[in-house]
C-alpha cells in the first residue's frame, strides 16, 4: 500500500470530493423526502452497493472501455438520465397517493434500493472518476498488486461517499417528519423529490 503521507492526502481528497454536493446526495435526499427515512436509507445502501460495480471495473480495467469507446459512455449516460427522469415523473404523478394505502407502499424501501443501485450502475461518470482518481494513490512498488490496491482504495472512497449520503438522509428525514404532519406538505415533498430527480436526469443528459 502507499505510504502514510500518500494515504493521508488520499483521505483528505476523498473527503473533499465526498462532501461536495453531488447527484448521489441529491438523489438520497429526494428519496427521503418523497418516501421517508427507510427509503432514504435503502437508497443510500443501493448507491453504495452500486458503487462497488465501478470499483471492480476500475480495479480490473473494465472502465477504460468508456474512454476507448465514447459511444458506449454516451449510451449508458443517456439510459441513466432517462431512468432518472422516469423515476422523477413517477414520483410526481403519485404525490397524492397515501404511502400506506396499498401493499405497494410497504415495498417502497426495497424498491428504492433497487432503483438506486440501478441509477448508480448506469452512471458512467462514477466509473471514470474511479479510473482517474484511484491510480494516483497506488504504488507500483508496494507488496500488494495494483488491482488489490485499487480495490482497497475504491472501497474506502465508496464508504466515504456513502457517509455523506447518510448525512443528507438524516437531514432530509428531519424535514420529512415535519412535513408528514400535513397531507398537503407530504404531497409537496414528493413533488419536490420528483423534481430533483427530473432535474438530475436532465443535467446528466446535457452534461458534456
Amino acid at each position: 500500500m502507499p505510504g502514510f503521507d500518500t494515504l493521508l492526502a488520499f483521505l483528505i481528497a476523498t473527503a473533499i470530493f465526498a462532501y461536495i454536493p453531488g447527484p448521489a446526495m441529491l438523489y438520497a435526499t429526494a428519496q427521503t423526502l418523497a418516501r421517508g427515512t427507510r427509503a432514504g436509507l435503502m437508497a443510500a445502501l443501493g448507491i453504495h452497493i452500486g458503487g462497488y460495480v465501478h470499483v471492480l471495473a476500475a480495479a480490473f480495467g473494465l472502465a477504460i472501455l468508456f474512454e476507448l469507446v465514447p459511444p458506449l459512455y454516451l449510451a449508458l449516460k443517456l439510459i441513466g438520465a432517462a431512468y432518472l427522469i422516469w423515476l422523477g415523473i413517477q414520483m410526481i404523478r403519485t404525490r397524492n397517493a397515501r404511502v400506506n394505502a396499498t401493499p405497494q407502499g410497504s415495498r417502497d424501501p426495497a424498491r428504492a434500493f433497487r432503483q438506486s443501485m440501478t441509477v448508480e450502475i448506469l452512471n458512467p461518470k462514477t466509473a471514470l472518476f474511479f479510473v482517474a482518481f484511484l491510480p494516483q494513490f497506488s504504488d507500483p512498488g508496494a507488496a500488494l498488486p495494483i488491482w488489490a490496491q485499487l480495490l482497497i482504495l475504491g472501497t474506502m472512497v465508496n464508504i466515504m461517499f456513502s457517509s455523506a449520503d447518510l448525512v443528507c438522509v438524516a437531514l432530509a428525514s428531519r424535514m420529512s417528519r415535519l412535513l408528514a404532519r400535513s397531507g398537503r406538505a407530504t404531497a409537496r415533498a414528493k413533488a419536490l423529490g420528483g423534481s430533483i430527480l427530473v432535474g438530475l436526469g436532465v443535467t446528466v443528459a446535457l452534461d458534456r
